[in-house]
C-alpha cells in the first residue's frame, strides 16, 4: 500500500501512527504510491487551499484506480471527517472514507476494503472519542527531529476556524502518558522534540491542572538524550509570566517561540472572537524580549478579515514594523463554509486581500533580511538536517523549526544530519544563513 500524507504537524503524527500500524499488521508498504495496490490518503481540510491539495491527491489517486494500477483508494483525516459522506459525491470512486477517531485501524479497514469488491465504507465517528495514543510511529522525514503531541481539538472558537467543528474540543493528553511518548522518541534516536498541540498553554487545563505546559518542561528536561524542545502554537492570552519563566530556565527548551497573533486591531480581533487587544499583545512581545533577550519569534496573521478597513490594515503594519518578528505567516481570509465569519458584513475584495498579503510579506522580507545580516559573523550551534552534497550540509539553528522556516547552508562540513555543529555565518539571504563549519561536532 501506499501512503499520501498531507496537512500540518498534527495530521503527520497520524500519518506517522498509521504507517506503524499498516507495518505490525504485515502489509507492505511502497515509498511510490503509484506501484501501490491502495493509497490512502490522510487528508487536510482546514482552508481552502488545503482542501483543494487534497481534493487534487485524491482524484490522481482516482486515476491511478482507473487506469488499473490501483485497486484500492481510502480517503481519512480532516477532509474526511469534515465533508463525511458528501466527499462521496464530490470525488466519484472512493472506497472508504475513515473519521479521525478510527486511526488506529487503519490496517483492518484496508484488509476489509480489500476483500470487499463492490462496497464502500464510511466510518462515522461523531461519538467516538478522538484523543488516541501515539506512541509507535513510522517517523516521516529525518530521524532526529519528531513532533509530539499534548492534545487534540481547541476550545477558542475562533470565528474564522473551522477546528473546532472538525477535531472537536480541546483534550489533553495525561502528563505521563506524553512523557512516556517522549522518552520513546529519544530512546529511538529523536534530539529534538517539537511540542504541539491546537493551543499548548491550554494542555491540562481541561483536567483542572495549572500551569501543564510548565510540569511538561520540567519534565523534558529530565529526559537524558533530548537536547532541544521547541513549542509550538502557543495561544497569547495562555503564554502566563510564570510559563515564560520555566521557558527561561529551562535546559531543553530553545529560545523560539511561535505566537500566532492573527491580527493586532481591537475591533478586528473582537471580530475574530480573540481575547487579545493591541495593548495586550504589545505587552506580551514586550515581556518576552525583556525576560528572554534572545528569544526568536514566529508569528501568524490574517489580512482581508470580513470589515478590514484600509488603516486597519496599516495598524497592522506598523505592528509588524514595532514587533520585528523574526519569522512571519501570513493567509489572506479564507470564508470557510460553517464558520461565523463567513456571513460577517464587509467581505474583503480578492484583490485588496492579495494586494495586502504581498504588502505583509514584502515588509518581513525587509526585517528577516536585516536580521539575518546582523548575524553575520557569529558562530551558531546547528543541526544537521540533510547532506546537500559531499562537503555541504542543510541545517538549522535554534531559531528556525523544520519545514516552516529559513535554514542554514553550512559549507566544509561532512557531520552526518543530526549532529550539532558549530558554524560561523558568513553570508545571509532573507530567508537563508550561509555558514562556514568551524566545528564538525558530536551526535
Amino acid at each position: 500500500m501506499g501512503m499520501i500524507g498531507l496537512g500540518c504537524p498534527k495530521n503527520q503524527v497520524d500519518t506517522e501512527r498509521m504507517l506503524a500500524h499498516i507495518a505490525q499488521s504485515g502489509l507492505v508498504i511502497s515509498s511510490d504510491p503509484e506501484r501501490a495496490e491502495v493509497v490512502v490518503i490522510n487528508t487536510c481540510g482546514f482552508i481552502r487551499p488545503a482542501i483543494d491539495e487534497s481534493i487534487d491527491a485524491i482524484r490522481w489517486a482516482m486515476r491511478l484506480k482507473m487506469q488499473g494500477s490501483a485497486k484500492k483508494v481510502i480517503v481519512c483525516g480532516c477532509l474526511a471527517q469534515r465533508l463525511g459522506q458528501g466527499l462521496f459525491r464530490k470525488v466519484k470512486g472512493i472506497d472508504a472514507l475513515v473519521g479521525l477517531s478510527y486511526r488506529d485501524q487503519i490496517a483492518q479497514i484496508i484488509l476489509q476494503t480489500l476483500s470487499d469488491t463492490k462496497k464502500r465504507t464510511y466510518l462515522d465517528d461523531t461519538a467516538r472519542p478522538l484523543l488516541l495514543d501515539d506512541s509507535i510511529r513510522v517517523l516521516v522525514g529525518p530521524g532526529h527531529t519528531a513532533y509530539l503531541r499534548l492534545s487534540e481539538g481547541c476550545s477558542h472558537h475562533c470565528s474564522f476556524c473551522t477546528i473546532p467543528s472538525i477535531r472537536g474540543p480541546h483534550a489533553s493528553k495525561p502528563l505521563k502518558q506524553v512523557l512516556q511518548e517522549a522518552k520513546h522518541l529519544v530512546q529511538a534516536g529523536v534530539r529534538e522534540l517539537i511540542v504541539i498541540g491546537q493551543d499548548i498553554t491550554a494542555y491540562l487545563k481541561d483536567q483542572g491542572i495549572k500551569d501543564g505546559l510548565v510540569r511538561l518542561i520540567e519534565g523534558l528536561d529530565r529526559l537524558d538524550g533530548l537536547a532541544w524542545a521547541r513549542l509550538m502554537y502557543l495561544y497569547p492570552s495562555g503564554l502566563t509570566g510564570t510559563l515564560i519563566k520555566a521557558m527561561a530556565a529551562s535546559s531543553k527548551v530553545v529560545h523560539y517561540v511561535d505566537l500566532p497573533i492573527q491580527h493586532v486591531d481591537d475591533q478586528i480581533l473582537k471580530a475574530m472572537r480573540r481575547p487579545d487587544t493591541a495593548r495586550s499583545l504589545r505587552m506580551l512581545i514586550e515581556e518576552l524580549k525583556t525576560t528572554i533577550p534572545d528569544m526568536i519569534l514566529r508569528t501568524t496573521l490574517i489580512v482581508g478579515f470580513p470589515g478590514e478597513t484600509q488603516a486597519q490594515f496599516e495598524s497592522l503594519l506598523e505592528f509588524i514594523r514595532w514587533a520585528r518578528f523574526d519569522a512571519l505567516g501570513c493567509f489572506p481570509f479564507y470564508s470557510e463554509p460553517g464558520t461565523p465569519a463567513a456571513s460577517l458584513p464587509g467581505q474583503v475584495p480578492s484583490a485588496t486581500k492579495r494586494r495586502r498579503y504581498d504588502l505583509v510579506m514584502k515588509t518581513q522580507q525587509q526585517i528577516a533580511l536585516e536580521k539575518n545580516l546582523a548575524r553575520i559573523g557569529s558562530v551558531l550551534t546547528c543541526i544537521v538536517d540533510q547532506e546537500r552534497s559531499r562537503r555541504t550540509r542543510i541545517g538549522r539553528f535554534y531559531g528556525q523549526a523544520p519545514q516552516i522556516d529559513s535554514n542554514c547552508l553550512i559549507r566544509n562540513c561532512h557531520a552526518k544530519p543530526g549532529t550539532f555543529v558549530k558554524a560561523k555565518v558568513t553570508d545571509a539571504r532573507p530567508y537563508e544563513l550561509v555558514c562556514d563549519c568551524v566545528d564538525q561536532g558530536t551526535t
